[in-house]
């Protein structure tokens, strides 16, 4: 009897056609699985820890607007939670409209705040007489011009809209930036890290213990002093009284690296409380570089050393 094998769900911002869909596409293990949209961080985090779903994908970073506050405040305050991976996906925007709609027949665009506030050139440029009507997200603004529920002729959206909605595209690529790059990461239950890969990033959220000049460099030493480059930091306020913050981190290595385990512990031996999100591959597979005096071995032959000198072993 043939065996049926049970299809895991994973839950990302939907509707279907967001650039959080297009990210959960770029996860080989989660296509040809049951993909569930939600309507924010929250759900979709809930949904992992109350075991609805076998993983989340969410934003947690764009090169434009930096990080995303309500996930890595949410990262921060729920336990139990790991990240396994990490995603970039382009930022790119379409005006798109109801078949037949033409360019010359648009005066009101409905968009989503942000996405809007990324287009500014373009709408200058091509329709400086429009106005703005906004929306809740990127595929909100379309659905609402496709229904009538909202009064535009056309939207700004992701890409993505045309596979799944009857909509003409009038213009492609008008967002301002073309560099621009939004980062996802996909989060599980607390499980073990995956296997390093030699390119791979650790992120952690690092409280400090208390303000007093120079907490902050301590804690930045921590990294210093082991040459690991850190290629994030973001300072979150922790919200229970004015001036007290947390750091969002991300730290090139994985925690099974000799240096990066040192500074984990040093880390934690200084601040009150430190949140490990996850060490996984980078998305972009670029190789850790160090200098040679932070390899593992110089790592694991000082920590000999010391054990020598514990033991009275007689010195060579």
């Amino acid at each position: 009897m043939k065996r049926v094998t049970e299809r895991r769900t994973y839950s990302y911002l939907g509707p279907a056609g967001t650039f959080t869909e297009a990210a959960l596409d770029q996860v080989a293990e989660a296509r040809g699985q049951q993909w569930r949209p939600v309507h924010n961080v929250g759900e979709a985090l809930a949904d992992v820890l109350d075991g609805r779903s076998f993983a989340a994908m969410i934003a947690i970073e764009n090169s434009i607007e930096g990080g995303v506050s309500t996930t890595q405040d949410a990262l921060a305050t729920l336990p139990g939670l790991r990240i396994i991976g990490e995603y970039l996906v382009p930022v790119n925007f379409v005006l798109v409209a109801p078949p037949g709609t033409t360019l010359d027949q648009v005066q009101v665009i409905a968009a989503h705040p942000v996405a809007y506030a990324q287009c500014h050139g373009w709408l200058g440029e091509h329709l400086p007489q429009h106005s703005h009507v906004p929306a809740a997200s990127n595929v909100a603004s379309a659905i609402g011009v496709l229904d009538g529920t909202l009064p535009a002729q056309a939207a700004i959206a992701a890409p993505g809209i045309v596979n799944h909605y009857d909509v003409d595209v009038l213009a492609s690529g008008i967002g301002d930036n073309a560099q621009a790059v939004t980062r996802f990461v996909l989060v599980t239950r607390t499980t073990a890290p995956p296997a390093p890969t030699g390119a791979d990033k650790t992120s952690l959220i690092v409280e400090l213990p208390h303000d007093h000049p120079g907490s902050l460099l301590e804690m930045l030493e921590q990294f210093s002093t082991r040459g690991i480059n850190l290629s994030l930091i973001e300072s979150r306020p922790i919200g229970d009284e004015l001036g007290r913050y947390r750091f969002v981190i991300d730290a090139d290595g994985h925690i099974e690296h000799e240096r990066m385990a040192d500074a984990m512990l040093g880390i934690r031996r200084f601040s009150p409380r430190v949140v490990f999100l996850g060490s996984y591959p980078r998305a972009d597979r670029q190789i850790v570089h160090y200098p040679e005096r932070y390899a593992d071995d110089v790592f694991v032959e000082a920590r000999d050393w010391l054990r020598g000198i514990l033991s009275g072993e007689p010195a060579e």
